[in-house]
């Protein structure tokens, strides 16, 4: 068994961190992952939001993640019986910054069965590793197209709302 483990600091706000993490797939950054369905999603009594979701890859290696919206975790549900990945990933606000996120990941990687599996364990580490800098790159994409979005709405709605003066000047016109 091989334990990974990462902390990245988001220059965002908790609330646009965890909108980005609920809207993360599909992404430029991450092309892998073709699609992904919502099997369950519920709030529990403490408000906490449990979201059950089907990654579809395009290696065929499919992973259900369940989210809390501070939390994330994945196991893989192909070859499960040779290769296990636990990954879980938590979101929460910065303790002194409201203006940031920390991001907190860890995986436990377990071979079975095969020779030299404490070498293929550092393999796949060291590939989750990677794949963890683009999803972080593939956060900061989803956070730059939301903010984009949100700037289109309100120039939209800007330039939709006329005032008393404008109106009148377009009428004697």
């Amino acid at each position: 068994m091989k334990i990974w483990t990462s902390e990245h600091v988001f220059d965002h706000p908790w609330e646009t961190v965890a909108t980005a993490a609920m809207q993360k797939y599909p992404n430029p950054v991450n092309p892998s992952v073709v699609g992904v369905d919502v099997l369950d999603r519920r709030v529990d009594p403490s408000g906490k939001l449990h979201s059950h979701r089907l990654l579809s890859t395009e290696w065929g290696l499919p992973s259900i993640v369940k989210s809390l919206i501070v939390e994330l975790k994945s196991t893989n549900i192909s070859f499960t019986n040779m290769v296990s990945v636990d990954e879980r990933l938590i979101y929460k606000p910065h303790p002194q910054d409201p203006e940031k996120t920390i991001l907190t990941q860890e995986a436990i990687i377990t071979v079975k069965g095969v020779s030299l599996s404490s070498y293929l364990e550092g393999l796949m580490a060291s590939t989750i590793s990677s794949n963890a800098n683009k999803g972080r790159e593939a956060m900061e994409w989803v956070i730059h197209k939301l903010n984009a979005e949100i700037e289109e709405l309100t120039a939209s709605a800007r330039g939709g709302i006329r005032t008393p003066m404008a109106a009148a000047a377009f009428v004697e016109k």
